[in-house]
Order: C-alpha cells, then sequence, then structure tokens
C-alpha cells in the first residue's frame, strides 16, 4: 500500500503495545512516528499470548521469531488452595479437549521486547523518535505533541500507548475510574527438577493469584500475588528460602526448586476509562485497560486493541483521527474491555473476601468447571478469543472442525 503522508499517525510509548501499533499501523499503509525511549532489556516478567494473538503477530513478521523462545502451553489449572471453609475442585483446561494443539505461547519479556523493536527498526513506515512528549494540543483537523527535545509533530491521528498514567488520556479529556488494590506481585524465574509437561497452574491463595508458567527446558515464570509489605519481605529472601516456599506452595509437584535471580515488585490497579478514543486520541494497552494478573489477558487485550484500531482506521484511511472513526472504535473496544475487566476484577475480589456467598459463588463456579466439558470448552475458547465459545455453539455439527477459530478481524 502507498504510504499517505497526510495521514500520518503518532504512537506514544514504546512498551509491547505501543511497538506492534506502530507497526501494524505502517504496514497497513500509515506513516508513524514512534516516540519513547529504547525498549526495556530488564524486564524479568513473562508473557502468555494467545494463539490468536500470535496469528495477528504472524500477519506482523513477528510471530515465528517469538515462537523460537517461547513453551506452549498445552495445560492450564486453577488450583483453590484458599484454605478456607468452602473450597473448590481444581480445574483442569487442556488445549486437546478444543482441538488445539496448545492455549498460547509464554514468551519472556526480553524476547518479546526485542523482537518487536528489531521489527520497528527494519520497517521504512516508522520514525522512531526517542523522546518523551511534554504536551499535545489536539486541534479540529489534526493533534499536535510537543516533545522534550524541543521539536513538534503533527498528525492525523495520535495512539495512547503510555501506560496506566496515560498523559494522553487525560489529554483527550478521559476520564478513567481507578482503584489501587493493596496487594502487589512479586515476579521471577525458578528452574525445577521435574518437567512442567508445558503446563501452567495457578493456585488461588487468601491475597490473590500465585501463577506458574512454563518457559523452555526445566524452568518456570512466578507471579505471586500478596501484600505490599510481603512482597518486599519475600523479595529481600535469601535464594534457598524463598525457593523452599515456593517449592512448598507448590506442593512439591515441580520437584526441587532453583529461584533465578533478578527478583521485580509490581503494585497492583485497575482502570476503566469512560470511552477508549476521544479528541484525535485513541487508548490502547494499559491506557485503555488495566487489571490484575490473572488469565493471561493484559497483552492480549491490547492486541485486540490494536487489531480493531488497524480495522477502523483503515476505513477511515483519509483521517484516521475523525469524530466517526473514534466513535466507532471506542464502540468496537467496549464489550471486550468491559467484560474481561468486570471479570478478572470480580474473580480477584472473590479471592480477596471472606464473605461466604461470595466464596460459595467462586466454588460452585470451579465445580460447574470441572464436572461438565462442554462448559469447560466453552470458556476455553472465550479465554483465547472473545466470541469463539458462541461461535462454536451456533455451528453445525457438520461444521465443528475441532481446532477452528471464527475470523474476528472484521
Amino acid at each position: 500500500m502507498d504510504r499517505q503522508s497526510s495521514t500520518s499517525i503518532i504512537v506514544a510509548g514504546t512498551g509491547p503495545v505501543g511497538l506492534i501499533a506502530a507497526l501494524a499501523l505502517a504496514q497497513a499503509g500509515f506513516g508513524v512516528h514512534l516516540v519513547g525511549p529504547p525498549a526495556r532489556e530488564d524486564d524479568r516478567r513473562t508473557t502468555a499470548l494467545m494463539v490468536p494473538s500470535l496469528d495477528f503477530l504472524d500477519g506482523l513478521g513477528v510471530g515465528a521469531r517469538l515462537r523460537a523462545d517461547a513453551a506452549p502451553l498445552k495445560t492450564m489449572r486453577i488450583v483453590d488452595a484458599t484454605g478456607r471453609l468452602v473450597r473448590g475442585r481444581p480445574v483442569t483446561f487442556r488445549a486437546s479437549e478444543i482441538g488445539e494443539d496448545a492455549f498460547g505461547y509464554n514468551i519472556p519479556n526480553t524476547v518479546l521486547n526485542r523482537e518487536l523493536a528489531d521489527a520497528v527498526a527494519a520497517e521504512d513506515g516508522i520514525v522512531w523518535i526517542d523522546a518523551l512528549v511534554e504536551a499535545w494540543q489536539p486541534g479540529p483537523d489534526t493533534i499536535t505533541a510537543r516533545l522534550d527535545n524541543g521539536a513538534n509533530l503533527e498528525a492525523r491521528l495520535a495512539v495512547a500507548a503510555d501506560g496506566r498514567n496515560s498523559a494522553a488520556r487525560e489529554a483527550a479529556g478521559i476520564r478513567a475510574l481507578q482503584h489501587r488494590y493493596q496487594q502487589a506481585a512479586l515476579v521471577l524465574n525458578f528452574s525445577h527438577s521435574r518437567d512442567h509437561a508445558f503446563a501452567s497452574t495457578e493456585f488461588h491463595t487468601q491475597t490473590g493469584p500465585f501463577t506458574q508458567v512454563p518457559l523452555p527446558g526445566c524452568r518456570s515464570s512466578l507471579v505471586w500475588v500478596v501484600r505490599p509489605q510481603e512482597a518486599e519481605r519475600l523479595s529481600a529472601l535469601p535464594d534457598p528460602e524463598i525457593a523452599a516456599l515456593i517449592e512448598d506452595k507448590m506442593q512439591s509437584m515441580l520437584g526441587r526448586v532453583t529461584v533465578e535471580p533478578g527478583r521485580q515488585i509490581y503494585p497492583l490497579s485497575a482502570a476503566l476509562p469512560a470511552r477508549f478514543a476521544d479528541n484525535r486520541i485513541a487508548l490502547v494497552g494499559e491506557a485503555a485497560h488495566v487489571f490484575p494478573p490473572i488469565g493471561a489477558q493484559g497483552l492480549n487485550l491490547g492486541i485486540r486493541d490494536v487489531r480493531d484500531l488497524v480495522a477502523v482506521t483503515g476505513a477511515h484511511a483519509g483521517d484516521p483521527g475523525a469524530r466517526q472513526a473514534l466513535t466507532r472504535y471506542s464502540a468496537r473496544r467496549r464489550p471486550d474491555i468491559a467484560a474481561r475487566t468486570a471479570a478478572v476484577n470480580a474473580l480477584n475480589a472473590s479471592l480477596l473476601s471472606a464473605f461466604l456467598p461470595a466464596q460459595i459463588a467462586r466454588t460452585a463456579g470451579l465445580g460447574l468447571l470441572s464436572a461438565i466439558a462442554p462448559l469447560r470448552a466453552f470458556f476455553m475458547r472465550e479465554g483465547m478469543e472473545p466470541g469463539s465459545g458462541f461461535s462454536r455453539l451456533f455451528q453445525r455439527p457438520g461444521n465443528r472442525s475441532g481446532g477452528s477459530r471464527p475470523d474476528l478481524t472484521r
């Protein structure tokens, strides 16, 4: 597609969603100015990308490179380790039940950031400016970004990929409901003596999820959600002590644990904007949604933001920041974002609540998922791609090929 210099786009933010947005919009034919520092090289976290997200990245030319350094997620377990009077049965989700080889892949963020940054650097339609936006000036026909290096950029559309405290969101006049949890995530990697068999286990505890996700070899990543003071205490423990705690928490299912260097702590919060675009600014990633790390939803949701944004801007190529385009984008994103945010926040609240009816409801839900295979399959498909569970329900029996997924890119 010919470059349309008159419809250039500014992408603010160089995390994974910002890099993906810049790459996708440039490949759709727009001239893109990407504003932000070099991609992080010190992020010890990993990201579980579902297969539909990787399919989208395949279209951008980076999916195969990410899979090469990742571990497939073939099995996902939920274990109720709350220790409360009312506890749910363990639930095991197997990708093979829905005709898939894997739900997705767990990718080290160092690999993810590096491969995305390399792809952006090789894309002719992107100018990467190592600076920060100091101020935004939305206008009727264009938006101007004043950078901290003294430069000004003008474009038809700005994409806010500048995180949960988005300055671009504020400049757009979009208010967000925000909540800070009394929780923090301790993140680390560890090796173990037993094979994980590409299975991820999420232990539900009274302070939040304790989630092990496989990495290549006999290694796994861990996201351990506790109170902030406890996260600091755990992070300061000697390696043998925290390794013993992890092994105990995991009920020794992976054998002897050895903790790798590099522990990081991330405070947990939630945010939901009133709308997802306005005043020539479209929100993606954590500028558009923030919630606790449950169910591998964060970046997958951000990639769906980008996918919908590319579809909408493609239909309004002459002026991708026009009000009609932004209204359409906001309407497309609302059901997905609202549903995922509500589900994750409700599950997290149920873990923290001592209210007996909430515990009973969560326990009953886990029991139904464990006992009813069609219900389990429905939730597995919906977890990978919104709408795919419902689409499967309404397919004719003769058309039900096990691993088929609907085309939701339109």
